[in-house]
């Protein structure tokens, strides 16, 4: 039966969404699950994290802690342990009372930055290929992104364009590193001439750092919050799911100056109220983790990355070995097979049963990125190798 159209004739969905239909991640994992395919596309891993991490909010649960309504903020001690460990990691100085705000995940952390700082006519300059959610989030707020393109191989920011596109207009800067999904890491000469346009030009900075402890080589993360002049401004965003290994447990949060925060509780406060009760006070028993487990599990990502990067390169693919994050992006262009990655990406589940996700769908100009292809390496390594020696079925 053919749904009937509204009354009005007017479009159910507003104008300003109409571009945003189901994520990719949805799509492709969906398509695994009907091939039988191996996911490489959508970022979690297939293991959980610690087990006394688990056991952690098995136990809150079983003794009442949670199960109803927690505080709007966040449990406190939550908070107190993000506020620690902004202190461990980063030198960084909080009061857990005003200064750290408790989320459903990064992502409604960004909705909640963007819709409580942002006006229509405001312009936001963000690195370009995004995560997907930044542009719906900033096209709910009504605002205008404005993109910052970082191109292959080492999808370096080119801080020249970063200046010459800051207008009277421009509100705020959505800056994400480790970058998702080209896997670059900012260097601290790039973050700091970041940081001196935003004080330049009276900026606010939103900054996405879920992948803060997934950082490789000899690159480093550095926050932009502990950069001059930036902590008044900054609203930082990490999250419980990347680092532990538990992305269904949506525990993320965002940090800054209180005037900062209160805003964006603000509007948080209307989304979810609150959320994921006993995972919080799981979350802070992660938090307080040891040094080991940070050291192993970056460590584990590492020969991961490694292991996944070879075999690309091993079948054909052109591979940006990333410097962070869950991910390595790839040209597909060397294996003779086209330069079309969403072509190519709807295809590889029936060709040799793997399914990856394509980065056009990062970039507002889908040419951008047309022949790049981004994999996930948080999978066990027997899994990647079978999926490697799957992809190599490309070259024959």
């Amino acid at each position: 039966m053919t749904p009937k159209p509204p009354p009005s004739g007017r479009p159910l969905l507003a104008p300003r969404l109409a571009a945003f239909g189901t994520t990719v991640f949805a799509e492709m994992s969906a398509l695994a699950a009907r091939t039988g395919a191996i996911n490489l596309g959508q970022g979690f891993p297939d293991t959980d994290g610690p087990e006394k991490v688990r056991e952690a909010a098995v136990r809150a649960i079983r003794e009442g802690r949670g199960n109803q309504y927690p505080p709007g903020p966040g449990v406190p001690e939550l908070r107190e342990a993000i506020a620690t460990h902004q202190r461990r990691f980063h030198g960084i100085e909080l009061d857990p009372d005003s200064e750290v705000l408790v989320t459903a995940g990064a992502t409604e952390a960004i909705a909640a930055s963007l819709l409580a700082l942002l006006e229509p006519g405001d312009e936001v300059i963000a690195f370009e290929p995004y995560y997907d959610s930044y542009a719906a989030c900033i096209a709910m707020a009504g605002a205008t992104r404005v993109p910052l393109t970082l191109h292959a191989p080492g999808f370096r920011p080119d801080l020249d364009r970063l200046a010459a596109l800051i207008t009277p207009r421009t509100r705020l800067l959505l800056l994400n590193s480790p970058h998702n999904p080209t896997g670059m890491v900012l260097t601290r000469e790039e973050a700091t001439e970041i940081a001196r346009l935003a004080v330049a030009h009276d900026l606010l900075v939103v900054t996405d750092e879920v992948y803060e402890h997934l950082v490789f080589d000899d690159s480093t993360h550095i926050p932009l919050a502990t950069l001059p002049g930036m902590r008044e401004r900054t609203a930082t965003i990490s999250s419980s799911g990347k680092t532990f290994s538990l992305t269904g447990w949506k525990v993320g949060w965002v940090t800054g100056p209180a005037a900062l925060v209160t805003a964006v509780r603000t509007v948080k406060q209307y989304l979810t109220f609150v959320s994921a009760g006993p995972f919080q006070y799981a979350v802070a028993a992660a938090l307080n983790l040891p040094d080991t487990y940070y050291d192993g599990f970056r460590e584990d990502l590492r020969r991961k990355r490694d292991l996944l990067c070879d075999g690309l390169a091993d079948a054909g693919f052109e591979v940006f070995r990333p410097q962070g994050t869950y991910f390595v992006t790839s040209d597909i262009t060397p294996l003779g097979l086209g330069a079309d990655g969403t072509a190519f990406c709807l295809a590889l589940p029936e060709r040799c049963g793997v399914v990856a996700v394509p980065d056009a769908v990062f970039y507002d100009d889908p040419e951008a990125g047309r022949s790049l292809v981004r994999f996930a390496f948080c999978k066990r390594e027997d899994v990647l190798r079978e999926a490697v020696g799957r992809l190599k079925r490309l070259a024959h």
